[in-house]
């Protein structure tokens, strides 16, 4: 209450109540916070404990709804604007010399009447240079790592995302990026999409990913001597990470072990991490697996269950505050 004069809404002197009529600074700050919390009844509460002011989960909903609305159709509006059709991009010699990145993946949500259902999310950034932990030495070193980020994420197929993923990049100035980089796991319709949006990047599956398989086809190699396995693991992780690939793929047959050996030879290309890293790109893909985390912290709380609509706008809200656009998006699209 003692807030009533900074722009949340009016105070009713009789009753000593607040009215429902919400100025344009408060729906702004419903809807922010509605998107960063991780529930409407926990947005409630931070408006009572810091604001001082009551404000219904239900109310703050509402706003959710109404302005979740219009922010996704301009989002939309602008996706049509920049299509893969529309955009005519300048020659190479305009080029930026920021080396940039894209990671992509998918998460779960459980909407009404349907069950869990995929979203789509992707992340573009800038790669810059900064001390990270190596996966291989765990030194500490100069490794690539992703700066400015954009987030963007859609309840539905690839064909749904695209369009998304693009306005993103674009936005982003990735298809005019010099040198840039699809960093992601081994889903075949993140490659397909790659190729489609991205033809000139690099492509590099996670590091991570392909130690996951690398792990599992030395079980299957050894499966009743652990410590045979991890020796083998040991040993190829550093032909894994020197992009000797074919190493891996000639055990794994000649141990009639073809449907490991099949993940390597799909993805040898995109297995070259020593030169990766020495070219300054990132092999791993935790910028979208820490996003993906982020939508679900706020998607895919206890009880959860969302309508479609309510899905899709909530992606939109969600994303631009994780990558610090709400503001931005909230004025353009008034």
């Amino acid at each position: 209450m003692r807030n009533a004069n900074r722009g949340f809404f009016p105070l009713d002197e009789k009753w000593g109540l607040t009215r429902s009529v919400y100025s344009p600074g408060c729906a702004q700050q419903m809807v922010w916070l509605a998107g960063a919390a991780s529930s409407y009844e926990l947005a409630s509460e931070i408006f009572e404990r810091i604001g001082h002011c009551h404000i219904p989960k239900s109310s703050i909903w509402r706003q959710a709804t109404i302005h979740g609305e219009r922010l996704k159709a301009y989002v939309e509006h602008q996706q049509e604007l920049v299509s893969v059709e529309r955009v005519k991009l300048p020659g190479t010699w305009e080029d930026h010399d920021q080396r940039q990145g894209v990671s992509m993946d998918g998460g779960m949500v459980h909407i009404r009447d349907e069950g869990w259902k995929e979203f789509k999310a992707g992340t573009v950034f800038d790669i810059t240079m900064k001390p990270e932990r190596d996966p291989v030495t765990g030194e500490w070193a100069e490794q690539a790592g992703a700066t400015n980020l954009h987030h963007v994420a859609v309840l539905g197929d690839v064909q749904q995302f695209s369009p998304a993923l693009w306005a993103c990049a674009v936005t982003a100035g990735i298809p005019q990026a010099a040198e840039s980089g699809v960093t992601a796991d081994g889903a075949a319709w993140i490659w397909n999409l790659a190729t489609d949006l991205f033809p000139d990047s690099i492509q590099i599956v996670d590091w991570y990913h392909a130690c996951e398989h690398l792990s599992a086809a030395s079980l299957a190699l050894y499966p009743d001597d652990k410590e045979a396995a991890d020796r083998w693991f040991r040993r190829f992780k550093n032909h894994l990470f020197q992009g000797e690939v074919f190493l891996i793929i000639r055990t794994l047959i000649a141990a009639d072990l073809a449907d490991h050996a099949h993940y390597f030879q799909t993805h040898h290309l995109r297995m070259q991490y020593h030169q990766f890293r020495d070219e300054g790109f990132p092999i791993g893909s935790g910028t979208v697996e820490s996003a993906i985390k982020q939508f679900k912290a706020r998607m895919t709380g206890p009880g959860m269950r969302w309508s479609r609509s309510s899905a899709e706008r909530m992606l939109v809200i969600r994303g631009a505050v994780l990558d610090s656009s709400f503001d931005s998006l909230w004025n353009l699209a008034a």
